[in-house]
């Protein structure tokens, strides 16, 4: 406790605590948008550095529970079927942590929040975009790329993902597994990015761990309410969670 309120005031500590409540519900009820409420939220009261460590452990937890929730088997075959997509994810997102420190992020904001908003706002007003069968493994290799490389920098790489997920059309559990699945393994490799970038230190990695509380509870929430939702309403929710996310890595990117 001393280490922890040494870089925050319990004050500080009761908001953040709110906002990792806030994040795990909504992460439990559509499958994503953690990292982004959690760095959106806690950079407004902290160091984002420190904003930026904190997200790391919480993610890994509820993307290891998110993956796990139908069994091993399940979620290696997500494994075998978006391979691609997370070999070149993982690699960018080790390569680009290293940048955190001598890069802005805000251009890469910007680069992935107009398309993903605009992506979103056509999808919520009825019309489908849907992938094409031929190179389908090279724009999974891009789109893994792509939100690898932001995701290094920023801690955020779910736009992307729902994006590829939403266009394959992918059944509601199944798109809630592939998402931990491919969030957890990407949060593991940044943790090892960013424990070499020097974000997460023995210091940093104390706030990270004292967020698994409500970031795990709010998940167990948000499970309830997505096993009680059918497919079209999850795809509703899952959209506009999507446009308002990238809305604010809009905002953040022009604010920045």
């Amino acid at each position: 406790m001393d280490t922890l309120f040494s870089m925050i005031s319990p004050e500080t500590f009761v908001l953040a605590f709110a906002i990792a409540l806030l994040a795990g519900f909504i992460k439990g009820m559509v499958g994503f948008a953690m990292p982004m409420i959690l760095i959106s939220g806690l950079s407004s009261v902290i160091d984002p550095q420190l904003a930026l460590a904190g997200l790391i452990l919480p993610t890994v937890a509820t993307n290891g529970w998110q993956a796990l929730r139908q069994g091993r088997a399940a979620a290696w075959q997500s494994v075998k079927r978006f391979r691609v997509f997370m070999l070149v994810g993982l690699v960018t997102i080790v390569l680009s942590a290293q940048l955190v420190r001598v890069l802005s992020a805000e251009t890469m904001l910007l680069l992935i929040g107009v398309p993903v908003s605009a992506f979103a706002l056509i999808q919520i007003l009825g019309l489908r975009l849907r992938l094409p069968e031929n190179g389908r493994g090279l724009i999974e290799a891009a789109i893994g790329g792509f939100a690898g490389l932001i995701g290094g920098m920023s801690g955020v790489w779910g736009p992307p993902t729902v994006l590829y997920l939403t266009a394959l059309e992918t059944p509601k559990t199944e798109q809630i597994r592939i998402q931990g699945v491919i969030y957890g393994l990407g949060a593991v490799a940044l943790l090892f990015g960013h424990i070499g970038s020097g974000v997460v230190n023995r210091d940093t990695a104390v706030f990270s761990a004292a967020l698994l509380i409500p970031a795990l509870l709010g998940t167990w929430v948000g499970f309830r309410v997505h096993d009680r939702i059918d497919q079209v309403a999850f795809r509703r929710v899952t959209l506009l969670v999507l446009f308002v996310a990238a809305l604010n890595l809009v905002r953040r990117g022009l604010m920045g």
